[in-house]
């Protein structure tokens, strides 16, 4: 017991720094909220454009990765809503690519598909991210993670449930008829807005939220619609990064981010947020 208490004295007193520094999957300078607030982080961002006659399973996209470097990096695939196309989410590509991942912004078969499919063809996109896209040598196959606005939300919590080894999940304004979701065992962050009258937050975030075990956080987007996905956002975006990085690449430097998380005040940006803390 001594002996125990003494190495857990010794762990307590390495510093942090020490410690993040050992964690092979850290990417990028220590954040700040200025930098996971800015439009595009430290990396330069390639494209590669994939047309949907040369894959199988999804309708093509567009991949976004870190150019010029020899690391290798979590991947997250991207579904848009209901009749929408990749153009609709095509701005969280750069934003996200430029923190250290390889992102793809997926089109979906047909514009009508539902969320089953569309968690069908996030994980397709993914497994040709991992196999066969000229990308293929960046990405570490273990650290994979799914997003997706509206039904494509609803189609995240669906890749979550058929892939358990997905590293993260994050619907954003997310519709689905299912509304339970406690088999996940994927970590997930979902983001609902306060005027979604579409994706009403009562109906579909909340249930979601409700029914996912830990770890799970819930992000709801004062005054905003349906539609705040489509448009660059920053909160869904610093949110959306600080997961990913404490998820995908098991970096402790954001969990600031999201433990205990922003404040809700009449003047916050956020209307409610509720996670399980600690992560």
């Amino acid at each position: 017991m001594l002996a125990g208490a003494a190495l857990a004295a010794g762990l307590c007193a390495v510093p942090q720094t020490a410690l993040a520094q050992e964690n092979p999957y850290e990417r990028g300078p220590d954040p700040t909220e200025q930098s996971i607030e800015a439009s595009l982080g430290s990396y330069d961002v390639a494209e590669e454009s994939v047309s949907g006659l040369f894959v199988s399973g999804f309708g093509g996209g567009t991949i976004y990765y870190p150019e010029d470097t020899n690391e290798t990096f979590g991947a997250v695939a991207i579904s848009p809503g209901f009749t929408a196309y990749q153009s609709s989410i095509a701005w969280l590509g750069p934003r996200l690519a430029s923190r250290g991942f390889v992102v793809m912004t997926i089109d979906t078969n047909s514009t009508w598909d539902q969320p089953a499919s569309r968690g069908d063809q996030l994980l397709a996109a993914l497994d040709y991210m991992v196999e066969d896209s000229d990308a293929s040598d960046l990405i570490d196959p273990s650290r994979l993670a799914v997003m997706g606005h509206s039904m494509g939300g609803g189609g995240t919590l669906e890749a979550s449930l058929d892939r358990p080894s997905l590293q993260a999940a994050i619907p954003l304004t997310g519709w689905n008829l299912r509304k339970d979701f406690s088999d996940s065992q994927v970590p997930t962050l979902v983001v609902g807005a306060e005027n979604d009258s579409i994706a009403s937050v009562t109906s579909h975030s909340e249930p979601f939220y409700e029914s996912l075990p830990p770890e799970k956080a819930y992000v709801e987007l004062a005054g905003a619609s349906h539609f705040a996905p489509n448009t660059a956002n920053t909160d869904i975006a610093k949110y959306s990064i600080a997961w990913l990085k404490r998820y995908v690449d098991n970096d402790t430097r954001f969990s600031q981010f999201i433990c205990p998380g922003p404040d809700t005040g009449l003047f916050s940006d956020i209307s409610e947020y509720r996670s399980t803390c600690p992560m």
